[in-house]
């Protein structure tokens, strides 16, 4: 079974403000143990080819990603070409899905965030592969569970994700594969449902530090914008 994190940031995103590097994020994943590692930026498809030998070297394999905004809502694309970049609509995921075989993951789907999929996800769940269990919850408020109720009722695999902002965040929430450890055989093992969610609370205190990190960091964020953890949807 392979540790893999399919949603996660770095600092070459062009909408958020992130402290570390790519090079960064490949050490801290395989410090933790990690087996694959998608960076799925905000609308821009990373070329991890220039990272793929340094985190191999570490026993990491690099998925490539977007986390593409589609009629207002993020959507993770997962070892699709660069076409990502051109989908705007529902329609034009359709198409893209029509030509390649990459993985299409609902993320934080029905968290209280402006670009969760919410109802989109109930219009258009047949383009999607598989939904995500994010890492910022605690014991006593979960918007997780609806998701899951979602995935069970139309038959979707979960995968857990930590939508990494801050290298404090990855470790807690993760998927376990059986699969090769290769970008195709990874998503073709999700799509089949050979995947299992590890997750583990947040305690208050850590999903608060956390937060007040992130709203921070948003604050000071390029272009002097201020963007919040939930007009982004970040979590």
């Amino acid at each position: 079974m392979l540790k893999v994190e399919l949603h996660s940031h770095t600092a070459d995103d062009p909408v958020d403000a992130i402290p570390y590097s790519t090079f960064q994020l490949i050490d801290r994943a395989a410090e933790l143990q990690y087996d694959a590692l998608a960076i799925t930026l905000h609308d821009r498809q990373l070329d991890v080819q220039p990272f793929a030998s340094y985190a191999a070297d570490r026993g990491v394999t690099l998925i490539p990603g977007i986390e593409r905004t589609i009629e207002g809502r993020h959507v993770l694309l997962l070892n699709f070409s660069a076409a990502t970049e051109r989908v705007h609509s529902f329609e034009d995921l359709a198409r893209l899905k029509s030509r390649e075989s990459g993985l299409v993951i609902a993320p934080h789907p029905f968290y209280p965030v402006g670009l969760s999929l919410r109802e989109k996800l109930r219009q258009h769940g047949h383009l999607f592969d598989a939904v995500e269990h994010n890492a910022m919850f605690t014991r006593a408020l979960n918007f997780n569970r609806p998701a899951a109720r979602w995935a069970r009722a139309h038959g979707k695999p979960m995968v857990g994700n930590c939508d990494v902002h801050r290298l404090r965040q990855l470790g807690t929430t993760y998927s376990l594969v059986d699969a090769d450890p290769t970008p195709d055989a990874i998503c073709e093992a999700i799509r089949a449902g050979r995947v299992r969610v590890e997750a583990r609370p947040l305690s208050v205190v850590a999903a608060a530090t956390i937060m007040s990190q992130l709203l921070l960091g948003f604050d000071l964020g390029k272009g002097g914008e201020r963007r919040t953890q939930f007009e982004n949807g970040l979590i």
